[in-house]
């Protein structure tokens, strides 16, 4: 990949054409689209989305973007990042780890967004659990100062028409770094919108 210069930017995983297809920084945003603005990411509505919050329950901070689309979940959550490294590559590293230690396993496997991981991680017995595992894939993109995070549960994890409608979500969202300071690998400040359903 390379940088406005040309120039290769050591350690940042990114789909080439990401700045145009997305995910999307926010100064690369089309400004007339009707996004919904929850500070550190920007929704694009779209028929049969539902959007939720995940509230920290000790601190009522927002951590996380769930989206229920295509009979599948995608939980998103933007971090701050150094303009010339990537988090990708290491995040990969820490979810393997944390994966074998919760039992389940997981493989690395090339997908539309880049390297991703293929998780099977075992789980109490739910609805959703089938013989206590759960199929997960965690995907990652490395923007300009920021880096995307998603998780993506139920039929994007096997269905093709499903992963691709779930793809074609993740890569329309836009994060919003801001300009202030912040440590890399902090989470981009997230926030309930201004108006429910309203940019």
């Amino acid at each position: 990949m390379t940088d406005a210069t040309g120039s290769d930017v050591a350690g940042k995983s990114a789909p080439e054409d990401r700045g145009t297809v997305g995910p999307f920084d926010d100064s690369e945003a089309n400004p007339v689209r009707p996004y919904i603005d929850l500070g550190g990411i920007k929704v694009l509505p779209r028929e049969g989305l539902n959007l939720r919050l995940e509230v920290e329950e000790q601190t009522k901070r927002i951590v996380a973007v769930g989206l229920d689309y295509a009979d599948s979940t995608l939980q998103v959550q933007p971090f701050a990042a150094p303009r010339t490294a990537g988090l990708w590559d290491e995040t990969r590293d820490q979810i393997r780890a944390q994966v074998r230690q919760q039992g389940g396993r997981v493989e690395e496997r090339e997908g539309p967004l880049g390297p991703e991981l293929l998780a099977e991680v075992p789980v109490a017995a739910g609805p959703d659990a089938v013989a206590g595992k759960r199929l997960a894939r965690f995907v990652g993109v490395d923007g300009p100062r920021w880096f995307l995070r998603g998780v993506i549960g139920g039929a994007a994890t096997s269905d093709v028409d499903a992963a691709a409608k779930v793809e074609d979500l993740f890569r329309s969202l836009v994060v919003v770094r801001g300009g202030s300071p912040m440590p890399p690998r902090d989470l981009i400040p997230l926030r309930m919108p201004a108006t429910p359903g309203v940019a």
